[in-house]
């Protein structure tokens, strides 16, 4: 397998968000990030025509978009290259399968979740220096988009499609009933570091939801390594270590979420726990 074949981050993807984990925010692509995660489970999969897609996208966006100078037009870009040439769509037939967060499968299928085709859209933006950001709207993943003093929010599982106050609103209210209102914080940008943690987190929920607990711990542990400061993701790990009676790595879990957590109320739960499974070892 030449380096073509494998861009470099490939042959110890764990590694590689380890380091990424000490990166500034808007230092890496989003969408590589992404494929670092899939390929964990892919020790033998060459990664270059999948980074080399990223690369794609990228040009194909600013090509359409090579001439223009409007948040509009960036939007439409992003629909032109991601959604109307390489016929990528929100699945909504089957929603809940593992593939549509998992990027190597998102590409291969062409859908996904919409935090995964939002991942598209943003590595498409950052290889363009455009911005697009992910937003701290609920439920549902929308992005960002700002250029020339105009703002646009978009709706990554429905090509990009630009959403008005009243369609957020909308979508609010599906969400999350008809007393949801929409307000400041749901226009608010989040990290892209939360945007990679946010696709994680559809794989670890489904494979809890299956009680698929080894499966969850590896995900949740390659998390932490992504984001190593998250105090929820080592409490996590340390629980699902203690459920398979990996106590030894329990133990060394807890005190490190011990250190880290600020709460006291959780601190002490945890302290009951850590004492209990260090009589266990007795």
């Amino acid at each position: 397998m030449t380096r073509e074949d494998n861009p470099e981050w490939a042959a110890d993807p764990l590694a590689f968000l380890a380091e990424l984990g000490k990166a500034d925010d808007e230092a890496f692509d989003p969408g590589v990030a992404a494929l670092a995660f899939a390929a964990l489970k892919r020790p033998h999969t060459a990664f270059g025509r999948y980074e080399a897609h990223l690369h794609e996208l990228a040009n194909a966006a600013a090509g359409h978009a090579a001439h223009t100078g409007t948040a509009a037009e960036q939007a439409a870009a992003l629909t032109h290259a991601i959604y109307e040439s390489n016929g990528y769509s929100g699945d909504t037939l089957t929603y809940d399968d593992l593939q549509n967060a998992d990027l190597v499968r998102v590409i291969d299928r062409k859908k996904g979740l919409p935090v995964a085709l939002g991942i598209l859209c943003m590595s498409v933006a950052y290889r363009l220096g455009w911005s697009v950001v992910g937003l701290a709207f609920p439920g549902h993943f929308l992005l960002r988009l700002d250029h020339g003093g105009e703002r646009l929010a978009l709706d990554p599982f429905e090509s990009a499609r630009v959403l008005d106050a009243a369609g957020m609103r909308d979508l609010l209210k599906r969400m999350q009933g008809e007393g949801a209102e929409l307000t400041a914080e749901h226009y608010q940008p989040v990290t892209n570091r939360d945007v990679l943690l946010r696709l994680q987190n559809n794989i670890k929920l489904r494979q809890l939801r299956t009680a698929d607990i080894p499966g969850a711990l590896e995900t949740a542990e390659a998390m932490l390594a992504f984001s190593p400061s998250t105090v929820e993701l080592m409490r996590e790990t340390a629980m699902m270590h203690m459920r398979l009676e990996n106590i030894g790595q329990a133990i060394r879990g807890f005190e490190r979420y011990l250190a880290a957590e600020p709460e006291e109320g959780l601190r002490h739960k945890a302290a009951k726990l850590l004492q209990e499974l260090k009589l266990r070892l007795n």
